[in-house]
């Protein structure tokens, strides 16, 4: 049996790893379409971007790596075309035949055509090549302009920041990570940025982009004022990788749809990370979720169930940020529905923990700087507690969820 794996992320490399973990030897072929084997994606808005690690310890395994498990490695090599019926794919370099597919294409960023079509100096933060060209772009006495107030626009801010350079956000919400973690918290995000010297312009349309005589940007926005700088990072969010599997006519809906144990519309294909918009047992919904860590354990879970497993993931969604001396991890998903109530324990200026409530439940909940409080949290989603009781920092987390 050919077991073909099609993208070269996270989820591409956890999949072929759990494949050889569970006794697989039959032939693995992994196509990607970047030059360098998968790697991680959070240090390169973190600790590579901040110059503490360089580019390529994001690697998950090199080319050795996969020479010793007997995996094709086809690098800088994209599939450009999936004939299902055939149960062939169509590379630059001609065709390949699979008995099984995972589908593990990832995402891209949204683009921001004004600033694209404008000359000036344009970044976006995705792949490692982007994270070492905005780690030499962002020095001491620079002027970054950042469009969107998201992880990665905050993750930038931050790295930019730290290298001596004035940073300027501009946001459409009146905060930062509104749509995710609600003002109470957003409030806390912004104060650090500010408390590090970040510009922020809320409520705020980008109007025009126009390159400098200086090789700078120039934003105008939708009140009439201007920004200049010597670089525009655009982090206005990610669309999943669809178009092969589009064409392909598997079912689409923001991502490739797969059932609770990540199979498509076709019984011979999966998907997992980014790009799988998956039907989640435990939160009873759809979601597909960009984080580093459903990639790696999505992938774990297809690729067992490409040897008929037929094991459902239920991981909770979870991510983590680090921004300055601030240390996050947030496990849960609110959902389209929005949450009743947010309750804090500890110091919102140092640690403290998050808990967001709906329905009587906690539907997620986040720690700053508490290492020790991603477990008992992780307990607690999902769990019905007082909210004075989650409150009170007297009652420890691990007491409230039973794991004492």
């Amino acid at each position: 049996m050919n077991i073909t794996v099609v993208g070269g992320g996270l989820a591409a490399a956890s999949a072929v790893e759990e494949l050889r973990e569970q006794g697989y030897d039959g032939d693995v072929t992994l196509f990607g379409a970047e030059a360098y084997p998968p790697y991680h994606r959070p240090p390169l808005s973190k600790a590579v971007l901040l110059g503490e690690k360089e580019p390529e310890s994001a690697i998950a395994h090199d080319a050795g790596w996969y020479e010793e498990r007997n995996v094709e490695l086809r690098l800088g090599e994209e599939v450009t075309e999936l004939d299902l019926a055939a149960a062939r794919l169509t590379t630059p370099t001609g065709t390949h035949g699979f008995d099984r597919l995972l589908v593990a294409t990832g995402a891209a960023p949204r683009r921001l055509d004004a600033a694209d079509h404008s000359g000036a100096p344009v970044a976006y933060l995705r792949t490692l090549d982007d994270s070492r060209a905005l780690r030499a772009a962002l020095v001491d006495g620079g002027r970054v302009v950042i469009v969107g107030a998201g992880w990665i626009g905050l993750e930038v801010a931050a790295a930019a920041a730290t290298a001596g350079g004035t940073v300027t956000v501009v946001e459409t919400a009146s905060l930062p990570l509104l749509r995710v973690v609600g003002a109470r918290v957003a409030e806390i995000f912004a104060d650090l940025h500010r408390s590090h010297g970040v510009d922020f312009r809320f409520d705020a349309q980008v109007e025009d982009v126009t390159a400098t005589a200086d090789r700078g940007v120039r934003l105008t926005l939708g009140d009439g004022s201007v920004i200049e700088g010597d670089l525009l990072v655009v982090g206005v969010g990610v669309e999943p990788r669809t178009g092969l599997a589009e064409r392909a006519g598997l079912a689409l809906d923001n991502g490739v749809l797969t059932d609770a144990t990540l199979r498509t519309s076709d019984p011979r294909v999966w998907a997992a990370g980014d790009v799988a918009n998956h039907q989640h047992p435990v939160l009873g919904r759809r979601i597909r979720v960009e984080h580093w860590d459903t990639a790696i354990e999505q992938g774990k879970v297809a690729a067992r169930n490409l040897l008929d497993a037929g094991e459902e993931y239920r991981r909770l969604p979870y991510f983590f940020t680090d921004q300055y001396d601030l240390g996050m991890e947030y496990v849960g998903s609110v959902g389209p529905e929005g949450f009743d109530e947010v309750v804090l324990r500890g110091d919102p200026g140092g640690t403290f923990a998050a808990f967001w409530l709906g329905g009587g439940r906690i539907l997620a909940g986040m720690h700053v700087n508490d290492w020790d409080a991603i477990d008992p949290i992780r307990a607690l989603v999902g769990e019905s507690v007082d909210p004075g009781k989650l409150g009170d920092p007297g009652i420890a987390l691990a007491e409230l969820a039973g794991t004492k």
